[in-house]
């Protein structure tokens, strides 16, 4: 096999859940192939870099195989080799500590028992 659709290979690597959901993206210009946008109809070599803009973020691949036909998860895999940059790492949130001003708020166990003292007398 020298070429495949584009539409069809989005499928078979499993980017998509259907060739229709893979054909309105391309039409949709969410699949760009070697720095162009491409219509589904494009013919797809291995070597190719394609970029897909997904609703979980986007995804750079080379086409390693090709294949027209939808096979499990890591049979998929083997078609295409991810160049996808890794996710910048996510800064911890550390919360500074609370810090109440006397005097607002429920009083602590040692306050109210300062106040319980005052009002015995």
């Amino acid at each position: 096999m020298a070429d495949l659709r584009v539409d069809k290979w989005l499928w078979a690597a499993r980017f998509f859940k259907s060739r229709t959901l893979a054909s309105a993206a391309c039409a949709g210009g969410k699949v760009d192939v070697n720095d162009e946008a491409v219509k589904p109809s494009r013919a797809l070599r291995p070597g190719d870099l394609v970029r897909i803009t997904l609703p979980r973020g986007k995804k750079i691949v080379k086409v390693a195989a090709l294949s027209d036909r939808r096979g499990s998860g890591t049979q998929a895999a083997l078609l295409y080799e991810d160049l996808t940059p890794p996710p910048p790492p996510r800064e911890g949130r550390i919360l500074p500590p609370v810090i109440r001003p006397k005097g607002l708020g429920r009083p602590t166990k040692r306050e109210r028992r300062l106040i319980e003292r005052l009002h015995r007398f």
